[in-house]
């Protein structure tokens, strides 16, 4: 299957998703330009997602999968023997769900997205930060004496570690959440998490 990227967009998650997998071999990664939405500098994206947004998998079959929380749960799926993801239909595959949602609309569209795009202005930035303190307080508690935001390792982790490593570029200091500072710590010493950092780190210096 092909997956498409952008070097640190959320995205990320599904290089972590990937290399949890052991799927390399099984997988195509495929860089998209965020600027000219080309794939690896040829390819209109948009002739395979017409939003021109990442992440997305093409399977197969030639079915294309956008929104991070399906591709990244679809990847979880098709790689049941990573245990990423708990069993469709299964109580914990609704958490699951709940920390993907909570992860896709409380954390980076409400209080990343202002603070990462260019075009957003200084009321659209206070207003996230004005946010973040809730959000950050509320997963700080849910992380306190737990490892994961479910009872293992999943595609929920995989996301929240993409996120919180924009903090970095926009002036939020995790120190003050001591359990999610922790916890980005201890994930992201996981060695596919630590790969897929330091390579997309890598892919990002260079574009």
């Amino acid at each position: 299957m092909d997956v498409y990227f952008s070097p640190l967009a959320c995205s990320l998650s599904t290089r972590i998703a990937v290399y949890e997998a052991d799927a390399e071999d099984r997988v195509s990664l495929n860089q998209v330009d965020p600027k000219t939405k080309t794939v690896n500098g040829g390819l209109d994206y948009r002739t395979i997602n017409a939003k021109g947004l990442v992440p997305a998998v093409r399977t197969d079959d030639g079915e294309v999968i956008t929104e991070n929380a399906a591709v990244l749960q679809y990847l979880a799926d098709a790689f049941p023997e990573a245990g990423l993801a708990p069993a469709a239909g299964a109580p914990e595959r609704y958490r699951l769900q709940q920390w993907l949602s909570f992860v896709g609309t409380e954390l980076h569209k409400l209080v990343f997205n202002p603070l990462l795009a260019a075009k957003s202005n200084d009321g659209a930035k206070a207003f996230a930060r004005e946010g973040a303190d809730e959000r950050f307080d509320y997963l700080n508690s849910h992380l306190e004496g737990r490892e994961y935001l479910i009872d293992k390792f999943s595609v929920a982790d995989a996301y929240l570690m993409a996120v919180l490593n924009w903090a970095q570029f926009v002036g939020i200091d995790l120190a003050k959440w001591p359990a999610v500072a922790a916890y980005r710590d201890r994930v992201g010493a996981r060695p596919a998490v630590a790969r897929a950092l330091k390579e997309e780190f890598t892919l990002y210096q260079a574009a």
